[in-house]
Formats: structure tokens, C-alpha cells, sequence
């Protein structure tokens, strides 16, 4: 009874003590034991329990501190920690990413072709230009190698010199500057003689139809001469087609070729070291694309071979002389047309089938068939004008006026389309009827920005029939003359980090000017630590000249520049000074140009330019050394007087066309490089001493035009202004360039809307 109230009261309980015990046992089972010592125990730099003579005694216990000493040196000493001071680790510097100058690069994608022919010496200015102006238009990179060469290169040549006329010699030097400079860049190689007539565009796709990882060496195999070595080689008269893996395989064995493989001519060279090295024939077939070849006999007439091989053939062998090469470039060009008037008639056909079965039915099939619809205009705003011109005169000019005369390029374009009128119509009607255009009644054009530019001609014509009746009546005509195909033009490469010289001229008329263009210049250039530096160029005359130890007329501009050079120290504007009876921009750079490095970036300004930043980028992604000249076309604000009459001046003047204009009629800007311009000015040089007045019958413009063969471009530039001021003529310019000067000032007046208002209101106050 006793035992079973006992078992009651311990059964609630029961669980707790058992859990409690439970926990004593694990707790116990997960002490670390160690062995105590007697001897005092140090404390070690890492934490670890060490015995005074040094040795390790064991791991400090769990949940415990350690102590210095035991026993009573624990009561009387107190505990001192230790510190230690913190090392940070040092990190090494990361290296610094390489990013290629171009994507394409960074992403290895290559071209797909790359054209080397095989010139010499005594045939590079014949055969070598023959195939430069048949085949360089098409290809993206043709380089020619040659033993040795004239002094005079062929313009727009690119010529690597090996140095040797020895044929074997100059095939190895070929395939070895080809894996040293192009092996990356390019999935195919093509090589090929320059007696060989080539039409690149079907080589180009004879090479987008094959696999670029093949080992591939492809051209007309031939038998090795006397038939004792295996396997054939592509004959080089016909040209051949070498993968980037052949050459890759080829390279480690190229020494091995020149040393060990003797040969008479080179193509049999090259064909037994890729043989014995890259164990590859030559063949004329793969994946299905065949290598056509044909070869010409001497004196043939391209036009008169009717051969299908000769029409399909990619390579034409031997071409005996420039002539011959010509008349191959232009009976395959006419092949190559034809069959694109044949795919464009046969897609048209296409295009109206299909039409047919459409939801609009052949309304959904545009006029003309192929080209894009028509401008849709969304409101009045946009709605596109049609221009009415005749045969003498067209009705919409540049200038504003309601009727100017037809001439240039609108002229020689309305007859162009005339003639095209006629012809389409004759071939259209004929032989029933013969058409003869006896005048142009009515002509409209618009220009639409989404096909091209549209004509409307009403024209009066003779219609002859076959029995020789006649009568006149008018026709009605619509033409359209489409955009091509868009096509990006490879520029050199450039950067927004060339320093620019800008050179300011200033006269006696200028001095006004140069604070307002000194305080413009400081906030967009001074404070914002641009690259660029300022040089002035004063312009005396002979009396001022002789005076300027007694009256310097531009000591107060040079007060200016020297105030702003204490402003910001870091800033120096230097000046030069020229004396000269007649002003002339050649004259000027002549002197400039002595004073600076081949290299430097010139800008040309005038003291009512406002430059920005904006515009020197623009600058110098627009002046590319060797290859184009700058000449912005700045923005001319009119005369405020006029532009706001009985209005407010505003406080920012916008680019509109109420408040300015862009001024086509000054050349006064220009941006381009000194070695330009001292290889144009050598070019003048014949010229200047015929006629020394012609270096002030010049503009800088002129002489680029005339002399240079550069890019010359010229375009609006909507960041660089100049405010209204009169500037007079001088007189002592030449006759165009004084023109232009007084049309440019005449322009900058105002408005023709705002002048005619100006004139009808004096004229209301006159009559009242």
C-alpha cells in the first residue's frame, strides 16, 4: 500500500528526474579531460596552454579561464590581459581588365576572307592595278606581296616588299606574314596571281557555304611534275582557297618546308608542304561547292565565249594585259546584272501571286512591286509637299523665293527622269506605237523619307503608229526613284581625347569682341580643365606694325589674356603676332603650322564663336588624320532688332529658325590635322609659284577641295553659335571669298518673313 502510494507520487515526477539525470550523464561524457599540472602554465601567443620550460601540456578545458599561477599566487596576483594588435592582410592590387578596342575582338569574331595576290615588280602598276580596281570595291581586305618594288606605290594599294625576287622565297615569306599579322583576324585565305582575273563576289560566297573549322585547300589540282610524289597540288595560276585550320596545322612545319622541300615553282612547293604536313590534297570540290575555273586563250573576246564553265567560272587564267582584265570585269559585271533583273522579276511575280489570295486582293500588292508603301501622315504637320517644277525652273527654292531657274543636279535629275519616262513607255507600247515627247506640261517630286523620291509627269507626246499616223496627246506618269540599300562606310578609328589647338585670328575690327568670346571660353573651357589650348594670332598692318612699341592696338586684349591667366594658373594663352598687307587663312597657317608638331589638331575660330565642349568632341570625331577635313556650318543668330521687333529680347536665345540660321555661306571654321595640311600645301606648291595670288584668291576650304584629295565634310554644327554683330567686308579680299562675305552678312540680318514685316510696316508709316 505503502509502495504504491510512493509509486503515485514519483510518477508525475518521474520524467523531470530521469531528464536531469540523464543530462549530468551526456554532460559528463562531453568534458575533454586533461591532465593537470603542477607547474605554472604561461599562457601562448595563440591560446594555447604551455609549461614554464616551454613544452605543450595540454588544450585549455572547456567553459574555464585560464590564470597565470595556482594556489595563493592566484589570490595575490590579478589576472593581465593581453592585447594583440590587430595586422590587417595585404591585398594585392587586381590586375587591370584589358578590353579590346573593338567588340569584335573581345568576342573573337573574325572576317571571313582575306585576299593576297602575287605581284612583282614589273607588273604591279598594270596587271596589279587591273585587279585592285576590279576586286577591291567588293573585298574587305586585299593585300599585295611583292619580291621588290618601285619607289612609287599605286594609290589605295596596300604592298608588303619581302625583299627577294626568288619565287619559293617569296611563297614562304607570304604564308609566314600571313599567320603573323592576319591569322587571327580571318576564317579563310585566298591567294591567288595577278594575271588572274577573279570575280569576288562569288568567291565571297563560295566561302559563306563552307564550314570554317574544315581543313580545307581547295583550287585546280594538277599532277606533281613526273608523277614520283603522291597526292596533287592547287595550281596558282587559277588561284586557291586555304582554311584558317590548314594554316594553323601548317605553321609549326613552315621552317621544315623552306629547309627540306625543293622546288621549281612555288605552288608545287606550297602543295607538297601541306601534303607532307597537313596531310591534305588539293581538291575542287567540298560540301558540295565546286571551284569553277576557266582558262583563256590568248587574244579571246570574253563577249564571244559561250562556254557554261567560262560563265560560271570564279577565276579566269592567264590575263595577258590591264585591257583584257577590264573587258572580263565587264562582261561578268553584265552577267551578274542580269541575273539580278531576273530574281527581281521573279520575286515581282511572286509578290502579285501571292497577292491574289490576300485579304485586300491585289490592292495589298503596292506600286511599285517590292518597294515600301507610302508615307502615311499621322496629322496636317506631316503631311509631305509636293514640288511643281518645269523643264527651266521649279517653283520651290532653298532661299524662300517663290520661282528660281533649274539647274545642277535638279536639273540633270528632271532629265534624267524624262528620258526614263520615255523609254519605259516606248518599250511598253512598242512596236504598235512610237512615242516622242514634245514637252513636259506639268512635273511634281516629293522626297519620302520611308522609299525614296516619288515624280508625277503630265507630258504632251507625239504618238507614230506602224503605218505612219500621228497625233498628240498627254500622258500622265508616276516614277519612283527608290533609296538603296544602306551601307556603312568603314571610317579609321578615333578617340575624344586628342588635344586641340584652337587658333583665333583677331584684327583691329575684333578687339571688341574678344571678352565676351574670352568669358564664353572660360566657363566651357577654363573650368571644366578641357584639353584644348588657346592661341591668339594678331593681325597688324603695316602702320599699326611700325607703332606698336608707342601704341600697341592690342594692349588692352593682351591685359585680357593676362587677367585670365592670373585667374587660373594653371592656364596659359599664348599669342602670336604677323604682320600682312592682304588678310589670307593660307598665309596665316603657313606660319602656324611651322610652330606645331605634324600631329596637332587645329580648329580655325573667329572671336564671335562660342565654343563648348560639345563641339570639340565633335571635333575631333570628325577630323581623322589622312583622311577628312572639318567644316561645321555654324548656327548665325539674326539681327535682334529685327528677329524681335516691339518684343522682349529673351534671356536664352534657342535654335530656331525665328532667331537664326545655319550659315552656309561662311567657311570661316575648320578642323583638321597639320600633317594635312602640310601635305596639302606641298601639293599647291606648282601652282603658287605660276601664280603667287592665288594664296589670297584661296580659303582654307578651297585649297582642301582642289588640292588635297581628302574627305572634305561639311555639315551643321548645332553647338557652335555666333551671336549678331556687323562685320564690314574687306574689300582687299579675292572676289568669291568677299562674295561670300557680304551674302553671309546680308543673311544674318533677319528673316525674309521678318524683313518683308519690318518693310510693310515702314511703308504703312510712310503712307500715313
Amino acid at each position: 500500500m505503502r509502495f504504491s502510494m510512493l509509486i503515485g507520487l514519483l510518477r508525475p515526477i518521474g520524467p523531470v528526474i530521469i531528464g536531469i539525470s540523464l543530462g549530468f550523464t551526456l554532460s559528463l561524457l562531453s568534458v575533454s579531460w586533461v591532465e593537470e599540472s603542477c607547474d605554472i602554465n604561461i599562457i601562448g601567443d595563440e591560446g594555447i596552454i604551455l609549461s614554464q620550460d616551454g613544452s605543450l601540456k595540454g588544450a585549455r578545458r572547456p567553459n574555464s579561464i585560464s590564470t597565470g599561477n595556482d594556489g595563493e599566487e592566484e589570490e595575490e596576483e590579478d589576472f593581465q590581459p593581453r592585447i594583440i594588435p590587430y595586422k590587417p592582410v595585404k591585398q594585392s592590387q587586381p590586375k587591370k581588365l584589358f578590353r579590346a578596342k573593338y567588340i569584335s575582338t573581345e568576342l573573337g569574331i573574325r572576317e571571313r576572307l582575306f585576299v593576297g595576290i602575287l605581284t612583282s615588280k614589273n607588273t604591279i602598276n598594270t596587271l596589279g592595278v587591273a585587279v585592285n580596281r576590279t576586286i577591291s570595291h567588293h573585298l574587305d581586305n586585299v593585300v599585295f606581296f611583292t619580291g621588290t618594288r618601285s619607289r612609287k606605290i599605286p594609290h589605295g594599294m596596300v604592298v608588303v616588299t619581302h625583299g627577294d625576287e626568288r619565287l619559293i622565297w617569296n611563297m614562304f615569306q607570304t604564308i609566314k606574314y600571313i599567320l603573323e599579322h592576319y591569322i587571327t583576324e580571318y576564317d579563310w585565305f585566298y591567294l591567288a596571281q595577278d594575271d588572274t582575273y577573279m570575280q569576288a563576289d562569288r568567291i565571297k560566297a563560295l566561302v559563306e557555304h563552307l564550314s570554317m573549322d574544315r581543313v580545307l585547300y581547295m583550287g585546280s589540282p594538277e599532277e606533281f611534275i613526273g608523277g614520283e610524289m603522291q597526292g596533287r597540288y592547287c595550281y596558282g595560276g587559277f588561284g586557291y582557297l586555304l582554311s584558317r585550320s590548314l594554316l594553323l596545322r601548317l605553321q609549326p612545319f613552315l621552317e621544315n618546308c623552306r629547309n627540306d622541300i625543293l622546288s621549281a615553282r612555288y605552288d608545287e612547293w606550297l602543295g607538297r608542304c601541306i601534303i607532307d604536313y597537313a596531310e591534305t590534297n588539293c581538291v575542287e570540290e567540298f560540301e558540295g561547292q565546286k571551284y569553277y575555273y576557266y582558262e583563256m586563250g590568248k587574244n579571246s573576246d570574253p563577249s564571244k565565249e559561250d562556254n557554261v564553265q567560262f560563265k560560271n567560272a570564279l577565276t579566269v587564267h592567264p590575263v595577258s594585259d590591264p585591257e583584257q582584265m577590264y573587258r572580263l570585269h565587264k562582261h561578268f559585271t553584265e552577267i551578274e546584272l542580269q541575273k539580278t533583273y531576273e530574281e527581281i522579276e521573279k520575286l515581282q511575280a511572286e509578290i502579285k501571286n501571292v497577292s491574289v489570295v490576300a485579304f485586300e486582293g491585289n490592292r495589298s500588292a503596292l506600286w511599285p512591286v517590292g518597294i515600301n508603301p507610302p508615307f502615311e501622315p499621322k496629322t496636317r504637320f506631316e503631311v509631305l509637299r509636293w514640288d511643281y517644277f518645269t523643264e527651266d525652273q521649279v517653283y520651290s527654292c532653298i532661299d524662300g523665293s517663290p520661282k528660281c531657274e533649274l539647274r545642277g543636279i535638279d536639273k540633270l535629275d528632271v532629265a534624267d527622269v524624262i528620258e526614263t519616262a520615255m523609254g519605259e513607255l516606248n518599250k511598253k507600247y512598242k512596236p504598235v506605237l512610237h512615242l516622242k515627247k514634245q514637252q513636259l506640261i506639268n512635273g511634281y517630286r516629293r522626297f519620302d523619307p520611308t522609299r525614296g523620291m516619288e515624280y508625277t509627269l503630265d507630258l504632251q507626246l507625239e504618238v507614230v503608229n506602224q503605218k505612219g499616223h500621228s497625233r498628240s496627246i498627254t500622258k500622265r506618269v508616276h516614277l519612283v526613284r527608290p533609296l538603296s540599300r544602306i551601307e556603312i562606310i568603314p571610317m579609321p578609328y578615333v578617340t575624344e581625347a586628342t588635344r586641340v589647338h584652337i587658333i583665333l585670328p583677331v584684327t583691329l575690327q575684333d578687339r571688341e569682341h574678344v571678352q565676351h568670346f574670352l568669358e564664353v571660353y572660360a566657363t566651357n573651357a577654363f573650368e571644366t580643365s578641357e584639353n584644348a589650348i588657346l592661341t591668339f594670332l594678331f593681325i597688324y598692318d603695316t602702320i599699326e606694325a611700325q607703332q606698336i612699341n608707342q601704341n600697341d592696338i592690342f594692349a588692352s586684349v593682351k591685359a585680357q589674356i593676362g587677367a585670365y591667366e592670373h585667374r587660373y594658373p594653371m592656364v596659359k594663352i599664348p599669342w602670336i603676332s604677323v604682320k600682312s598687307e592682304s588678310p589670307s587663312q593660307i598665309k596665316f597657317m603657313d606660319i602656324i603650322s611651322k610652330k606645331h608638331p605634324v600631329d596637332t589638331l587645329f580648329f580655325i575660330a573667329t572671336v564671335k564663336t562660342s565654343i563648348s565642349s560639345e563641339f570639340l568632341n565633335r571635333c575631333r570625331m570628325n577630323s581623322i588624320n589622312n583622311w577628312q577635313v572639318f567644316f561645321p556650318v555654324h548656327f548665325q543668330y539674326y539681327n535682334p532688332d529685327i528677329a524681335y521687333h516691339n518684343q522682349p529680347l529673351p534671356n536664352a536665345m534657342d535654335l530656331v529658325k525665328e532667331s537664326g540660321h545655319f550659315d552656309r555661306s561662311s567657311f570661316a571654321e575648320a578642323c583638321f590635322y597639320n600633317s594635312d595640311y602640310m601635305a596639302t600645301r606641298t601639293r599647291m606648291s606648282s601652282d603658287v609659284q605660276e601664280n603667287e595670288e592665288i594664296l589670297e584668291n584661296l580659303d582654307i576650304y578651297d585649297m582642301f577641295v582642289k588640292y588635297s584629295g581628302l574627305h572634305v565634310f561639311r555639315a551643321v554644327e548645332p553647338a557652335l553659335h555666333q551671336k549678331y554683330s556687323y562685320q564690314p567686308c574687306n574689300p582687299r579680299l579675292s572676289e568669291d571669298i568677299y562674295q561670300r562675305c557680304v551674302q553671309s552678312t546680308l543673311d544674318s540680318l533677319g528673316a525674309r518673313s521678318q524683313l518683308a514685316m519690318l518693310l510693310f510696316e515702314q511703308e504703312q508709316g510712310n503712307s500715313t
